[in-house]
C-alpha cells in the first residue's frame, strides 16, 4: 500500500518589525502592537547573564531576588498584588542575559506596572531575603547534582570550553557560602541600567500604554555598559567518562562547538540537527528507541550563545546498553555525513521546521521572543522570511556537505556519566 504524499506546509510568514523608540535615557523600546488580545507583555533584558559575573553565582542571585521586597513593598505584598490583577511575573537567565517578563491584562496595565517600578528599580534585597535564597539554592544544586543528566550537562559544558571559561564553568555548591547581599547589589546597580539593557513589549498597545512603559522604563539609571568580558582560550577534552555511584542510566553528551547563529552556516547546520532528532521520528529516535529500545528519548539541537553556539545529542540509556547506544550513535552521524538524505525524509524534516516556527509565531508573545532573538542577532523579522525560504530550498546535498564539513567523528565530545 502506498503511503499518501507528505503536503508541503506554505506559511505566511509576513511578520512585522517592531517599532523602536529610543527613549531620553537612551534605552531602547521596541513595540510590537496588536488589537487581537487585551493582554500586554513586557520584557526587559540585560546583558547580565553569569558570563558576565565575577562573583560565583552573584548574576542569578540578582535576577531571582528582584521581587524580594522593594523601598516600599516587601515581597508578599509584590506577589499578592500580582495575583490579585492576574498579572504574572517571570524570570530567566541565561549565560549572556537575564529576562524579566511582565504580563498582564491590558485594562490593569497601570497597577501592575506599578509593581513593576518597585521590582526593576528599586529593589532592596534583604539580608534575611539573600540568606534564604543561599541556603535553598545550596540544597537544590547538591540535589540536582546527584542526577546523572545535570551532571552530563554540565560536564559537556566543561568538557566543550573549559572549567576556567564562562560558558564552562561550574561551581561548587559551597561558593553559595561567601555570596553577600553587598555582591548581589553590585551586580546590581552595574548591570541593571539603560545602557546594559534593552526592552520588548507586545499586545495591545495603544497611546496610554506607551506612555506608561516609556515612563517606567525612562527611571533606569544611564550607567555605564560593563566592558566587554575577556574569554580565557578554550579548552576541549574530547572524551570524558564520569563515575556514578549506584546509577542505573547513563547520561550521554555527543556533539561539538560550532557558531552563533549570525553564521552563514548556522540554519543549514539545524535542519542537519532535525533530521538526526529534532522530532519524534528523526533518525536517532527511530534507532535508539523504536529498533533497538535503548532509550525514551534522544535529542539533537544547535545552542546559542551571544559568542559561541553548538550541536549537542543527548539522551539516557541504561547503563548495560551504554557502549551499544554510543555505536548506534556515532553510525547515525556518519550515516549522514555520508549518504545523502532522502527527499521524502528531508521533505518532513522542512515541515516540521517550518510548522513549529508557525506555531511559536501564533500569538503575540510568541512573536516577542522571535524579536527578542532576532535583535539580539542584529536582524529584523524580515529575516523570518528568509529562513523559512532557505530552509525551503536546502537539498540532499547541501545536508550531507554541511554534516560532513562539521560532524567528523574526530571533532566530537563525547561525555557519559553513569
Amino acid at each position: 500500500m502506498m503511503m499518501p504524499p507528505i503536503p508541503t506546509v506554505q506559511p505566511n510568514v509576513a511578520v512585522a518589525n517592531a517599532e523602536c523608540v529610543t527613549l531620553r535615557n537612551g534605552m531602547k523600546l521596541y513595540i510590537l502592537s496588536s488589537d487581537d488580545f487585551e493582554i500586554l507583555r513586557l520584557t526587559c533584558l540585560f546583558r547580565a547573564g553569569s558570563a558576565r559575573q565575577t562573583i560565583p553565582f552573584s548574576a542569578s542571585a540578582t535576577a531571582n531576588l528582584l521581587a524580594e521586597g522593594s523601598a516600599r513593598m516587601t515581597a508578599r505584598e509584590i506577589s499578592e498584588q500580582l495575583d490579585f490583577h492576574g498579572s504574572y511575573f517571570d524570570v530567566n537567565i541565561d549565560r549572556d542575559y537575564s529576562y524579566i517578563s511582565f504580563a498582564m491584562l491590558t485594562k490593569f496595565v497601570d497597577p501592575t506596572l506599578e509593581v513593576a517600578a518597585e521590582i526593576l528599580l528599586h529593589p532592596t534585597f534583604p539580608e534575611e531575603e539573600v540568606e534564604t535564597y543561599r541556603l535553598k539554592r545550596k540544597q537544590r544544586l547538591k540535589i540536582d547534582r546527584q542526577k546523572v543528566d545535570v551532571r552530563a550537562r554540565e560536564a559537556f559544558a566543561e568538557a566543550m570550553f573549559g572549567k576556567e571559561h564562562p560558558y564552562g564553568i561550574s561551581y561548587a555548591e559551597e561558593a553559595y557560602d561567601t555570596l553577600t547581599r553587598e555582591d548581589v547589589e553590585h551586580f546590581y546597580r552595574t548591570h541593571y541600567t539603560a545602557s546594559n539593557g534593552f526592552a520588548v513589549c507586545s499586545g495591545r498597545v495603544g497611546e496610554r500604554e506607551r506612555e506608561a512603559l516609556i515612563a517606567l522604563l525612562e527611571q533606569f539609571p544611564t550607567g555605564e555598559a560593563p566592558e566587554t568580558t575577556q574569554f580565557p582560550p578554550v579548552e576541549q577534552q574530547h572524551l570524558l567518562r564520569i563515575a556514578h555511584e549506584g546509577a542505573v542510566q547513563s547520561s550521554i553528551r555527543i556533539g561539538r562547538r560550532l557558531f552563533p547563529r549570525e553564521h552563514p552556516d548556522f540554519l543549514g547546520m539545524q535542519v542537519v540537527a532535525a533530521a538526526l532528532g529534532g522530532y519524534f521520528g528523526s533518525r536517532l529516535m527511530q534507532n535508539l528507541r523504536e529498533e533497538h529500545g535503548f532509550t525514551y528519548g534522544v535529542i539533537s539541537a544547535l545552542v546559542n550563545f551571544e559568542r559561541e553556539g553548538y550541536l549537542a545529542i543527548a539522551t539516557q540509556v541504561g547503563s548495560e546498553v551504554t557502549e551499544a547506544a554510543l555505536e548506534e550513535i556515532y553510525r547515525e552521524v556518519e550515516r549522514i555525513r555520508t549518504e545523502p538524505i532522502p527527499e521524502e525524509e528531508l521533505h518532513l524534516v522542512k515541515n516540521i521546521m517550518t510548522g513549529e516556527m508557525m506555531r511559536i509565531l501564533d500569538g503575540p508573545f510568541g512573536i516577542a521572543d522571535v524579536t527578542i532573538e532576532n535583535i539580539l542577532c542584529g536582524r529584523t523579522n524580515d529575516i523570518i522570511a528568509e529562513n523559512v525560504a532557505r530552509i525551503r530550498a536546502i537539498t540532499p546535498d547541501e545536508v550531507q556537505r554541511l554534516a560532513a564539513k562539521y560532524l567528523q567523528k574526530e571533532d566530537l565530545i563525547t561525555v557519559i556519566v553513569g
